[in-house]
């Protein structure tokens, strides 16, 4: 028979996109995205030397954004920001507790409804899943344990509480399994990607699809794979010119670390720096698995892929043995690496771009109307397409409510109540005056970091990264009085924004506007910036 002529068929195709859905699934098949986030990764000390697949697969593939930082330098509130693309102040969650609002009932009614996955999977249609670590107390009984399945995922294989390798509880779809320590069937950064495979094996083809891969590397208790666990045998944290120095003319937590550090502190930093990277080779092997996955399936093309940390972390920096929490570069710093359609290959970005970006990129992707959302973050979609003359920030806020005890504590009693996260040589991390609020600018111009504290000193520390890179030299009494006061405002402004308030002109950007006489009184505002009664 004689074929029909090419208009007749253009008439029959919205017939048969009605009738087969997988020909209308291709036709208009948005992209999927994966996005994978580590526990702990640093990209100041190195973090990202032993992903050479990570490398090869995405960075090499894509954009490296090489100026990525968190608006708080801690696991909950940092992925509460990723979740919400809020800052804290916005979000709520200011640390690990459940006092401080990590995965409370609070944040589950108020803010889990509205995190970009819930949007993607209500508003966009995709199938969503989640595997790993979500937030620090999540499965507390407290907050509905592990039967709680936030909204907005398809398939939900979530950590009780903090990151393990070994013995430990899954929610799947809010029913427990308890996993024991068989290398072959329990070690979690395996365990996550055999899940993922799966999930891209019998998932829909009809839909797009959004992946959250959250592993427990580089998370302390470092266990590597049994494979992996003689690596790195020559490899120490980095002695860069911060390391095992006091940390002077800074605030008193750092001042309090005891300077030389202790051969066995050293000793023990450096074992751990070793172990951080034994694990993430069993997360550069997830990756590789990921990747080959998805070419098998013809997905890959067609799939975003983001590749980031939590916060960054230090090792010996101004004599603090391991943490992460403070202000400096070391600690807000993350890796960030992206592969997906349109992003051309071996791409540097300098742009200065946080996790608060991550959510509204996703859902710009996803096609979602960006201003429907409440986020304060912007849409990387411009930066990984390379479009010429972006518009985009200069600077962005850093902030973080102190943790502490109100006893002594017992590793510490000399420094009495108010400090945690105690090292054995009275070496304490934490505080609950290690409360701060800074500005980081990167602009053509300036590469300044402008702190302040919550405490009885009213402490202030800022940095010139141009000229010391390191944040030895804290110039806050020799700095222009002029950039201090500009600072101080745009903190203040900063400290109160939410969605579109928080993208404002920073201070040497050529729309920025600064009244001298909005100023409030220094104790007027700090006592507004860090009133913690917003739970």
């Amino acid at each position: 028979p004689r074929r029909p002529a090419l208009p007749a068929l253009l008439l029959l195709l919205p017939l048969l996109l009605l009738l087969c859905p997988a020909l209308a699934a291709r036709q208009a098949r948005r992209p999927n995205v994966v996005l994978i986030l580590t526990d702990d990764q640093d990209v100041c000390l190195g973090g990202m030397t032993p992903l050479k697949k990570a490398a090869a697969l995405i960075a090499h593939m894509g954009v490296t954004f090489v100026n990525a930082y968190v608006p708080s330098a801690l696991c909950c509130p940092s992925r509460a920001s990723i979740l919400t693309g809020k800052y804290p102040h916005n979000h709520h969650v200011v640390n690990n507790t459940l006092e401080g609002n990590c995965s409370s009932k609070s944040w589950q009614k108020i803010q889990e409804p509205y995190t970009f996955p819930a949007l993607l999977k209500t508003a966009c249609g995709y199938q969503t899943f989640f595997a790993g670590k979500y937030l620090n107390e999540y499965g507390a009984e407290d907050a509905g344990g592990v039967g709680h399945v936030p909204p907005g995922w398809s398939f939900w294989y979530a950590l009780e509480k903090n990151s393990k390798y070994y013995n430990y509880t899954l929610s799947v779809n809010g029913k427990a399994r308890r996993h024991g320590e068989n290398y072959s069937v329990d070690y979690l950064t395996d365990v996550l990607a055999n899940m993922s495979l799966d999930f891209l094996e019998y998932k829909s083809n009809f839909e797009p699809f959004f992946m959250m891969i959250s592993t427990p590397a580089p998370h302390s208790p470092w266990t590597a794979a049994p494979q992996y666990a003689k690596s790195f045998q020559n490899v120490s944290a980095p002695r860069n010119s911060n390391f095992n120095i006091h940390g002077k003319n800074k605030h008193w937590l750092i001042r309090q670390a005891k300077t030389p550090m202790t051969n066995s502190s050293i000793q023990f930093l450096d074992d751990a720096y070793r172990k951080r990277w034994q694990t993430l080779l069993s997360v550069d092997d997830l990756i590789e698995k990921l990747v080959k996955k998805l070419e098998f399936h013809g997905e890959l093309d067609n799939t975003y892929i983001f590749y980031t940390s939590d916060n960054g972390f230090h090792t010996g920096k101004f004599s603090l043995p391991i943490d992460k929490r403070q202000l400096y570069e070391f600690d807000i710093k993350v890796p960030l690496i992206v592969r997906g359609p349109g992003i051309k290959p071996n791409q540097t970005n300098k742009m200065l771009v946080a996790n608060i970006d991550l959510g509204p990129t996703i859902l710009d992707i996803a096609g979602y109307d960006l201003n429907k959302t409440q986020m304060d973050g912007m849409s990387l979609l411009p930066l990984l397409r390379g479009d010429k003359n972006v518009t985009w920030r200069s600077d962005f806020l850093v902030e973080y409510q102190g943790e502490g005890y109100n006893g002594s504590d017992p590793t510490c009693p000399g420094l009495g109540p108010g400090v945690t996260h105690c090292f054995p040589d009275c070496v304490c991390e934490d505080s609950y005056n290690n409360t701060y609020a800074c500005v980081r600018t990167l602009s053509a111009s300036w590469d300044l970091q402008y702190c302040e504290f919550d405490d009885r000193e009213v402490f202030v520390e800022v940095y010139n990264l141009t000229a010391d890179p390191h944040q030895i030299n804290n110039i806050a009494k020799t700095i222009d009085q002029e950039i201090l006061e500009k600072m101080n405002y745009r903190l203040m402004m900063l400290q109160s924004c939410s969605g579109a308030t928080c993208r404002t002109p920073g201070v040497f950007d050529p729309g920025y506007r600064f009244d001298p006489r909005l100023m409030f009184s220094n104790h007027g505002v700090r006592a507004r910036r860090f009133s913690a009664q917003s739970l």
